[in-house]
């Protein structure tokens, strides 16, 4: 079966591969030259290059190119990125184990969410250099993803199996929340029952706009972190 990947994604991936072997600072290729390497048009080399920036991975300077961007310890609160790139990046080793991965009818809340009657709900223990960091439930619509999650989703990026499948994660609405854990949560993490995590609960779409994925993810509140940049709204009355 033929399975369509945006341009612009080959083209991030591509770049994404080249970032993790250069130095901090160093020149990328310009969006004219990508366009030449790539053969197309200027906005999505330039689409590209701008999935880079807002993951932190480049910067830009007006007048004089794209470069590598330092390596940064957190995530952006804005920017979702597969667990697997955000280790990497951070020089960690990521891996998964999976403790469930079932076909069932949508509770009222996926149904909602995903417009779906039955899903394929897949959750795994999220580990970083051998030490886990994340309990994550990833909720998806079964008719569309169905053959995608047989892959080894262990060793293997859940986000680069959707990709390869045509279902490119694209953008999303995300809440955090701060929750003691629970017995289990203890058990997975290896954590006392009770210990502060960090909870971020979000939903997915892919290319089309359309629901893709539906994850709690609970992380060790000292394991992991979020950055957040925001603007100052100033009072309307303000002078």
């Amino acid at each position: 079966m033929t399975t369509f990947v945006p341009r612009y994604y080959e083209i991030e991936q591509s770049l994404r591969a080249r970032t993790a072997a250069l130095d901090p600072h160093a020149a990328l290729p310009s969006e004219s030259q990508l366009c030449e390497e790539f053969g197309v048009s200027r906005m999505t080399a330039r689409a590209a290059v701008q999935r880079l920036v807002q993951d932190g991975l480049v910067y830009r300077v007006p007048g004089r190119g794209t470069f590598v961007a330092p390596p940064r310890a957190n995530r952006t609160a804005g920017h979702i990125l597969s667990f697997s790139d955000e280790m990497r990046r951070k020089g960690r080793s990521p891996s998964s184990r999976v403790i469930e991965r079932r076909r069932r009818r949508a509770t009222d809340d996926e149904a909602r969410r995903l417009d779906v009657a039955e899903v394929i709900v897949l959750r795994r223990v999220r580990l970083a250099d051998g030490k886990p960091v994340a309990v994550e439930r990833a909720v998806f619509p079964a008719e569309r993803v169905g053959e995608a999650l047989d892959a080894d989703l262990e060793r293997r990026s859940l986000f680069e199996t959707l990709v390869a499948s045509g279902l490119v994660p694209t953008s999303g609405s995300a809440t955090l929340a701060a929750e003691a854990a629970t017995a289990e949560d203890a058990r997975l993490l290896r954590v006392r029952k009770g210990t502060p995590l960090l909870v971020e609960r979000r939903l997915i779409h892919d290319q089309d706009g359309g629901p893709l994925e539906w994850t709690e993810s609970r992380y060790v509140g000292s394991r992991y972190g979020i950055d957040v940049d925001f603007d100052v709204e100033l009072p309307r009355d303000s002078r």
